[in-house]
């Protein structure tokens, strides 16, 4: 009977291990994924040849895109745009619009300063 009981206290602390394990686990990636809202400076250089009418931000994983962050006020050719925005996220996607509907794109770490250089010869996706 003494060596059954063991079995059992050795079968129950393997078990609340396992369980403050997963739950330590599960906590660490959440404060990963789950990172505080903060305050970024953008600025958007504009060295394409293109005026870009329309910024939109996303998740780095998915092609949610939030509202225009231009507000309908284009980036001209040779121009820069510095705007102040709020995100949660580790990495941002930045996808401008230019004149001809075609969008261009580039996924930047969230620091409290992010740059994007538009090239003339960036990639743009016009639908086809």
């Amino acid at each position: 009977m003494k060596t059954q009981n063991t079995i059992l206290n050795l079968r129950n602390t393997f078990r609340l291990a396992l369980m403050v394990t997963l739950i330590c686990s599960m906590g660490t990636v959440f404060l990963l994924y789950a990172a505080p809202a903060q305050t970024v400076t953008l600025t958007i250089v504009n060295n394409s040849s293109r005026e870009i009418r329309a910024l939109y931000l996303s998740p780095a994983e998915n092609d949610n895109w939030g509202a225009d962050q231009l507000n309908e006020s284009a980036i001209s050719p040779g121009a820069t745009r510095t705007l102040n925005i709020t995100w949660e996220q580790s990495s941002v996607k930045l996808v401008g619009e230019d004149q001809d509907g075609c969008f261009l794109s580039t996924t930047k770490s969230v620091t409290s300063n992010i740059e994007w250089t538009i090239a003339s010869d960036a990639p743009r996706n016009c639908g086809n």
